[in-house]
């Protein structure tokens, strides 16, 4: 199975540790895409919140396991997201493959993290941008003690330090668009839009973009 597909669809996928505000910046963009003529679809990972504590319980000890877990997620809501891929200009998600890259996939051995990369092409679709929501590791742990809720197995200093790093050399391998989280929101969405360069309306749907 290929991640190539036809659908005229744009996939933008939100990236960043926990606690950079990445649903926050998906629900506002999505706002103002609509408020100008984009048909706008929003998702997040996993989508399966069962299958999601699964993978990040076992992923914490073994973390190939964890990524085919979080894999298996993203392949099962495939169909979903063509669906939604094929009925609106643009679907904005919360999470891609390229989360279980930087979390599972940096604690993997080189020939491994390829595999995981080549697995997660086989399982989905690509995005066709990456904005990566860039923030210290210390700031976002910071903000998820903030949530009171329990932390997630993943959510510790040493863990998101590490994968802080992933998604930065993910981002300059890839060419993403970069923001600094600490913007407020109001800000982070101008810039987005702006980084995105993406047509005033939605008549600007089925035009061939570069893929991330």
């Amino acid at each position: 199975m290929s991640a190539r597909r036809r659908s005229p669809g744009l996939l933008v996928a939100i990236e960043g540790v926990d606690g950079t505000g990445k649903s926050t910046l998906v629900n506002a963009l999505a706002r103002a895409l609509r408020r100008r003529g984009w048909s706008v679809a929003t998702r997040r990972e996993p989508a399966d919140s069962n299958l999601g504590a699964l993978a990040q319980r076992v992923g914490r000890d073994d973390p190939w396991s964890g990524a085919v877990y979080f894999t298996l997620d993203r392949h099962l809501a495939r169909p979903s997201l063509e669906h939604d891929l094929a009925r609106h200009d643009l679907v904005l998600s919360d999470r891609s493959f390229y989360s279980t890259l930087a979390y599972q996939g940096s604690e993997l051995s080189v020939p491994q993290r390829r595999r995981l990369a080549a697995l997660q092409r086989s399982a989905t679709c690509a995005p066709d941008r990456v904005i990566l929501l860039d923030l210290a590791a210390s700031a976002a742990l910071e903000r998820v003690r903030g949530r009171r809720r329990v932390r997630g197995p993943l959510e510790e200093l040493r863990t998101l330090e590490r994968v802080a790093r992933a998604y930065r050399a993910l981002a300059r391998t890839h060419h993403w668009i970069v923001l600094d989280a600490r913007a407020p929101a109001s800000g982070l969405v101008r810039e987005a839009l702006g980084r995105l360069e993406l047509p005033p309306s939605s008549r600007g749907r089925g035009r061939r973009r570069p893929r991330a």
